[in-house]
């Protein structure tokens, strides 16, 4: 399935460590990636700054490749969900790691959260944007359950 939320369709190093992307959905962001080089020693390289403007589409368009190296390269659905986690949003990726971190299967998530199977699946895709409500019940619920045990 090619969903264009995650299809990149315009890249630019705009400044050391910074992109400016566009999605195929519209959705166009710049997203720092200072932080995710620091943490990643794979990525040191991108510290150079001849290294990061060399910045590209991947042959797909569901990522970028830097100098073209593929081994400096990053997912888009990762960029996006990091692009939206700066901007304080909640992503896709929220969802799939709390339902990981705290063993929910698709059905106990939706109960937990109060809302269908269905609309759930499409957050955990990213098909759907994740509203700040659902964000901000993940991180009740959490702490709801963290009290109980604790008790």
């Amino acid at each position: 399935m090619n969903q264009p939320q995650f299809v990149i369709t315009r890249v630019a190093a705009v400044s050391p460590q910074r992109l400016a992307l566009t999605f195929a959905d519209g959705y166009a962001v710049q997203v720092d990636l200072s932080g995710l080089i620091a943490r990643h020693p794979s990525l040191v390289r991108l510290q150079d700054r001849k290294v990061f403007s060399k910045v590209a589409l991947d042959e797909w368009k569901r990522g970028v490749v830097f100098a073209g190296d593929d081994d400096l390269s990053l997912a888009s659905d990762n960029l996006r969900a990091l692009a939206l986690e700066q901007a304080g949003e909640y992503s896709h990726q929220h969802v799939i790691a709390w339902m990981h971190q705290n063993g929910l299967t698709l059905d106990d998530a939706a109960r937990a959260l109060g809302i269908s199977r269905r609309m759930l699946a499409y957050y955990r895709s990213g098909e759907k944007v994740v509203p700040k409500t659902i964000g901000l019940a993940m991180l009740g619920w959490e702490s709801l359950h963290r009290q109980r045990k604790a008790a």
